[in-house]
């Protein structure tokens, strides 16, 4: 059984500058219930099924299984909204955060990850971070999926 332990946060600032090319990621959701969500991603041709459960503190459990890309896509119409947003890896005092920069009806949402080790782990946070939504549903993607950051009147839209 997997699992995965993060926090989110806001970008405040182009301080971060994208330190690599980016991965452009299309990912959409099969079903969201109260207990967890399935969704498919691809990213550079590669298809992900992925099962989370309910976020508990900041720790989920987490499945993913790569299947073929033609499933995918035929999975992406039993979808809602297919989200889009690319997403940069960039190192800050030893840990790697991504930075996802949204597009279409999430345009201008910049959001930044970063795993843990344990819900207790001490994490350095970088001059470009800035207000923590790591227990904000609106920041999830599966809630992005159905109401787009642009729908609920989001600062600078």
């Amino acid at each position: 059984m997997g699992s995965e332990i993060e926090r989110k946060f806001l970008v405040a600032n182009e301080e971060w500058g994208p330190a690599d090319d980016g991965n452009l990621q299309r990912q959409g959701y099969i079903a969201i219930t109260e207990g967890g969500a399935v969704r498919v991603r691809v990213e550079n041709g590669v298809a992900i099924l992925n099962i989370k459960s309910k976020q508990v503190g900041l720790t989920r459990k987490e499945f993913e299984y790569e299947i073929p890309l033609a499933d995918a896509e035929q999975l992406f119409e039993l979808c809602g909204l297919v989200v889009e947003k690319t997403r940069y890896k960039r190192t800050y005092a030893g840990k790697v955060w991504e930075i996802d920069v949204f597009h279409g009806e999430n345009d201008g949402l910049v959001a930044a990850e970063v795993e843990m080790e344990s819900e207790t782990e001490t994490v350095e946070l970088p001059p470009w971070v800035g207000e923590e939504v790591s227990h904000d549903v609106r920041y999830r993607v599966a809630y992005l999926s159905e109401h787009p950051w642009k729908s609920w009147g989001a600062p600078g839209v």
